[in-house]
């Protein structure tokens, strides 16, 4: 089935209280993906964020963003007031996220309705906790016993806390009673509006690609709740941690910091941690991207007291008994496997043997204009099975990308096409339409190419704090004419989601 999707983060949609969110302007956005004919929506990891912003460093791999919990939704509960909202400082720029003001005004604003909710006695919460309980509780208390450390890494907290002693924890239970219910309610709503707009999509024929980092943050409820899953000390502090190798991109590496997986235990206990957190993906999404998929193959390891990346070592992964044990637990699970980076052949040997698609981003395929050999990324040298991208949320936009490019650079890519193309705008939408005309069987498009946004768009620049991750579209750019313009490429190269209606009417006929 060829279809194609647009990656929109949910932080990017437009709205009125200082970041995307569950509102209204969700809803309008799967409207707008249906207009549009759209298979998909990608989304990035919605985990709650910890310092630097990232949705690849959550305090959680369950939780969910408490930042993405509509405040219209909590007025219309009797929750908030319209005028509470109004005086909360969010910023002034309707395109950017200012985190700052963003955590100290949503947290209050969440305080009061969690006060008036009246939660402890619906039947509905203590329902959600229940069938939560395997990661909720160990969430709200990390959350909890962390805003009593004034948010300081679990690292640094008093050590009977820290290594979770029998009488700490009774004592921070006890003491802590209302802000671990806070936490806990926060989740409720956050799933409870989740699975509203998820259901409000799949009606339209249009799926959730949802998207999860291999790894998880070291300052995190798992971490800290489940030491036993990583390669901790006696203390939990990290012996060793993930990150990539020098390559042409950083000249030192990438270290990460993630602490790395006691894959030996994961497998004794039949990766029964794994199996959970892709249980918990395929009832919240209907694809899931796994980041790093090459991790699973072999993973670098970084000694944790390095300045750099650069002495590390590859260490073997589980490999194809992970995805083997999901499947016998689970069934099948539709997954993107994102390959990116530098790709051995057991790499390869592992996404074939799993099935799933692999990643193509023609950026990357036009950046190796001089190579000698034609790259992997190029359209011609796909298979059918792949997820085709015009770059991704840690490339630059088209538009950015283009405006870097040598003319040399630029001929090669005019020669690719077949044309020779004056504007800009209209060589982005040229690479568009490559990767929509592609064997791919999926193509996703992030919305800020379709917009022909430069580099003031970019989502992230990998390696770097600061000024990423706060791109956001207004309303008025997702528009009927951008609808009609996209839905155009869609129909062109046969990647149309079927109109529901027009083809139960044609089953009926039958």
């Amino acid at each position: 089935m060829r279809a194609s999707g647009i990656l929109m983060p949910i932080f990017s949609l437009p709205g009125k209280y200082g970041i995307g969110c569950f509102s209204k302007e969700a809803y309008e956005f799967v409207d707008f993906l249906d207009k549009a004919k759209q298979k998909f929506w990608q989304i990035l990891p919605i985990g709650p964020t910890s310092y630097g912003d990232s949705p690849y460093q959550s305090f959680s791999t369950f939780a969910g963003n408490p930042y993405f919990i509509s405040l219209e939704s909590l007025i219309e509960q009797g929750l908030l007031t319209e005028e509470e909202c109004k005086r909360a400082k969010f910023g002034s720029r309707q395109n950017s996220i200012d985190y700052e003001r963003l955590y100290n005004e949503r947290f209050e604003l969440l305080r009061k309705a969690y006060d008036r909710s009246g939660i402890s006695k619906k039947k509905a919460f203590k329902n959600f906790k229940e069938e939560n309980d395997f990661w909720l509780h160990d969430y709200a208390l990390f959350m909890a016993v962390k805003s009593s450390f004034d948010g300081v890494s679990f690292c640094e907290w008093d050590e009977d806390i820290r290594l979770r002693k029998d009488s700490a924890m009774e004592q921070y239970e006890e003491e802590l009673h209302s802000e671990i219910e806070f936490y806990e309610y926060i989740q409720y709503e956050f799933y409870k509006q989740w699975f509203a707009l998820k259901k409000y999509a799949n009606k339209k024929g249009i799926s959730i690609i949802g998207d999860i980092p291999i790894y998880v943050a070291y300052d995190s409820a798992d971490v800290w709740a489940h030491p036993e899953l990583f390669q901790l000390d006696e203390d939990k502090n990290p012996i060793a941690v993930a990150g990539c190798p020098p390559d042409g991109f950083a000249v030192t590496g990438q270290l990460w910091g993630n602490p790395l997986y006691t894959w030996d235990y994961h497998k004794e206990t039949g990766y029964s941690w794994w199996i959970s957190r892709i249980e918990k993906c395929k009832e919240m999404y209907d694809v899931v991207r796994i980041d790093h998929f090459r991790g699973f193959d072999q993973y670098y390891s970084v000694p944790a007291d390095a300045e750099n990346a650069v002495n590390g070592t590859w260490e073997d992964g589980p490999g194809f008994d992970l995805f083997q044990a999901i499947k016998d637990e689970l069934g099948d699970t539709e997954v993107i496997a994102e390959d990116l980076g530098f790709i051995t052949d057991s790499v390869r040997k592992l996404v074939t043997d799993t099935g799933f698609p692999n990643m193509k981003i023609l950026e990357f395929g036009f950046d190796a204009w001089d190579s000698d050999e034609p790259s992997e990324y190029l359209p011609f040298n796909y298979d059918k099975n792949c997820v085709v991208y015009t770059g991704t949320h840690d490339n630059e936009t088209v538009m950015g990308w283009l405006d870097t490019m040598k003319p040399e650079a630029i001929e090669f890519i005019q020669n690719y096409i077949g044309k020779k193309v004056k504007k800009k705008k209209d060589l982005v939408y040229e690479i568009i339409r490559l990767a929509q005309s592609s064997p791919a069987d999926f193509c996703i498009i992030p919305i800020q190419d379709y917009l022909c946004l430069g580099s003031e768009a970019r989502i992230n620049i990998p390696s770097t704090l600061g000024g990423n991750w706060k791109w956001r579209a207004t309303s008025k750019q997702l528009n009927d004419d951008l609808s009609e313009k996209i839905k155009e490429y869609t129909l062109l190269y046969g990647r149309a989601n079927p109109d529901k209606k027009r083809r139960k009417k044609t089953v009926e006929t039958k």
